[in-house]
């Protein structure tokens, strides 16, 4: 019986470990839930806390670690992304409104069921539905016009547009992440992976989160095609953003806390 439970307790307790050339730190500390980070112009944090409703929120961060309210009431809050001006949040729990947050006032864009990710090009925004036979799709603001890009989606979790204007997307059921075309079959660009969650296209590559209860990785697919791991023994996961300073945000679900990721300084 010892042995048996040993298992559990080890994949439970072994501690977050980085790659050769890569630290990391915790940043914060004590975000039930956390999900979904993003930084607007002025460096603020907004921070999404995925309970159901009516106790899913957005906070926004300050640098002592005190929060705000901006957004409550939610129903399992998972991706946001600033876009023009304010904050635009998805819900994952049924069919729901993804709502745009803009001086202090929320508007509802469009309903779809089951939002994970979400991501922007500048101009319009894309979503992705987190169910069996799912949807990615694309809102335009001006038009207020819904296009599906791709259905019959297991499970998609996370989306991300390039500034080159690739789009990827995860199925978290299929363990892949692909790569978005407008004519034909999607390119499946990396297959295997563990519950992928969220992507995200920085100078550095493509990054990519593993939402596991245990074991769960970061990676990082560079210009090369090069698969490298960065952190393993994540516990769920969740959103990873770019800082100015060259070093990354991840929401680490599992541990209710925010690491902050570096290149160490004789790193490559």
């Amino acid at each position: 019986m010892a042995s048996a439970l040993a298992y559990p307790a080890w994949h439970h307790l072994y501690p977050v470990t980085a790659a050769k050339g890569w630290d990391y730190k915790v940043f914060l500390l004590g975000i039930p839930k956390v999900s979904a980070l993003a930084l607007d112009a002025q460096g603020a944090l907004f921070v999404s806390q995925e309970f159901p409703e009516p106790l899913g929120k957005i906070l926004l961060m300050q640098a002592d670690g005190s929060s705000t309210e901006v957004l409550e009431g939610l129903s399992k809050p998972d991706g946001h992304v600033v876009f023009r001006g304010g904050l635009v949040t998805g819900q994952e729990d049924g069919l729901q409104p993804v709502l745009w947050l803009r001086d202090g006032q929320r508007e509802v864009l469009f309903e779809a069921d089951s939002i994970e990710g979400i991501a922007t090009d500048g101009h319009s925004l894309f979503a992705i539905e987190d169910k069996p036979q799912g949807r990615l799709l694309r809102y335009d603001p001006e038009t207020r016009q819904l296009s599906v890009l791709r259905d019959g989606l297991d499970e998609g979790e996370g989306v991300s547009v390039c500034p080159d204007g690739r789009l990827f997307y995860t199925e978290k059921a299929k363990g892949w992440v692909k790569q978005w075309q407008p004519v034909g079959a999607d390119k499946l660009v990396v297959e295997g992976l563990n519950a992928p969650g969220y992507v995200q296209c920085t100078r550095d590559g493509l990054w990519i989160t593993e939402d596991a209860t245990h074991m769960a990785r970061l990676l990082l697919l560079d210009s090369t095609g090069h698969l490298q791991v960065i952190l393993q023994h994540l516990r769920a996961a969740q959103t990873i953003i770019p800082l100015g300073s060259g070093s990354y945000l991840l929401a680490e679900q599992g541990r209710s806390r925010i690491l902050e990721i570096s290149r160490q300084p004789n790193g490559s």
